[in-house]
């Protein structure tokens, strides 16, 4: 069966200051092996380190990335995209003028992380119970 997803720009959040995130598929709105949401991070802003249980693809769509990925650490432009295995500790930041705007694909539903911050929320977009 076909569902059409519809996505509405008003619906973006701030997840951290001067980072919005705008949820585009996760088990809110049925999906059961992908989240996918796109974030728009000011300059010197965007994810702090973490790691997750399964694969995900950080893509650049706008802006200047700076990645962090275990002991690497990679400039990334429009048009291009990192495969973060799963149980790699990764970050970004965006080291440019402009807004960075990336879009996260990770290969679970739900949105789960551990953070070096633990202060920071572990989980998101998960169906009430």
């Amino acid at each position: 069966m076909m569902t059409v997803l519809k996505h509405d720009p008003s619906e973006t959040e701030l997840w951290r200051d001067g980072v919005r995130t705008e949820m585009r598929v996760s088990a809110l709105n049925g999906a059961y092996q992908l989240c996918i949401f796109e974030q728009w991070c000011d300059k010197g802003l965007g994810a702090p380190i973490h790691e997750h249980a399964v694969e995900e693809v950080l893509e650049v769509i706008g802006g200047t990335a700076e990645i962090w990925l275990d002991d690497e650490t990679m400039i990334v432009t429009a048009n291009q995209s990192v495969l973060i295995p799963r149980g790699a500790m990764h970050g970004f930041k965006n080291i440019g003028e402009d807004i960075l705007h990336v879009r996260a694909t990770l290969a679970a539903a739900v949105f789960e992380a551990s953070y070096e911050d633990r202060a920071e929320l572990s989980r998101r977009y998960s169906p009430k119970a």
